[in-house]
């Protein structure tokens, strides 16, 4: 039992736990923005545009209340308030992602002198220098 805690101990303490914690509540809060954006500064203009239609109102409905029974309707005006959350999350998530995907490539790149190359690539890259020159030399032998 012992060796049980041991384990989740060492799996909730390593950097990638915390790191995919901390994404995660960042990223609750980045959505909770952009859906305040798009409710709060999006719409309106664009309700303006569409002679004051709410869009997140608009719905259609199967069966209409009557009495004790409740209506019944697909509100698709919040799917397309969704839809924009979702390409604007999208996007950003995107333009991150390459942006920080060509530093990456900067940072793995051994030639590179801009950006100082990570250890583990360095040595690789040292490493597949020697066997070029080994190679080299062995063709050279025979």
């Amino acid at each position: 039992m012992k060796n049980f805690f041991e384990e989740f101990k060492n799996f909730a303490v390593k950097g990638n736990m915390i790191d995919l914690a901390v994404g995660i509540i960042i990223g609750t809060a980045f959505n909770k923005v952009v859906s305040t954006i798009v409710s709060a500064i999006i719409m309106p203009p664009l309700s303006l545009l569409t002679d004051d239609v709410n869009l997140s109102n608009k719905k259609w409905i199967l069966r209409e209340a009557d009495g004790a029974i409740e209506e019944v309707a697909i509100g698709y005006g919040e799917l397309i308030e969704s839809l924009i959350d979702f390409g604007i999350i999208a996007f950003t998530i995107f333009v991150m992602v390459k942006f920080i995907n060509r530093f990456k490539e900067k940072s793995e790149d051994p030639t590179n002198k801009e950006v100082e190359t990570p250890k583990n690539i360095a040595l690789l890259s040292s490493m597949e220098q020697l066997l070029k020159e080994q190679n080299a030399i062995l063709k050279n032998k025979k």
